[in-house]
């Protein structure tokens, strides 16, 4: 197996384990603004790996600028999309669980 295939599977690999911890963290924590982090931080990396992993795989330039375009929209709409999740959350009144903090 050639180096770049390896590394392209690594990449596959920890994307989707990231998408997995943020679905997970989706589930299980308790309030608004916790599943927002969960839902931001590691999905942002996360898809950032898998499509590291696709430009790896591919063999155009042309492909590999189109996934770093993607790979850099999705690094700049991720957390001001959760910031305003967050923020209509927080306007609305959104109960808290005790356990987080101000």
């Amino acid at each position: 197996m050639p180096a770049s295939e390896l590394a392209a599977a690594v990449a596959l690999l920890a994307g989707a384990a990231l998408c997995l911890s943020g679905a997970i963290g989706l589930q299980r924590f308790p309030d608004i603004l916790v599943r927002m982090h969960a839902a931001a931080k590691p999905v942002s990396l996360g898809i950032v790996l898998l499509l590291a992993g696709a430009a790896l795989r591919v063999h155009g330039a042309h492909d590999v600028l189109e996934i770093v375009l993607i790979a850099a929209l999705q690094l700049v709409t991720t957390p001001i999309a959760a910031h305003m999740v967050g923020r209509a959350a927080w306007r609305a009144g959104e109960p808290l669980d005790p356990r987080t903090r101000r």
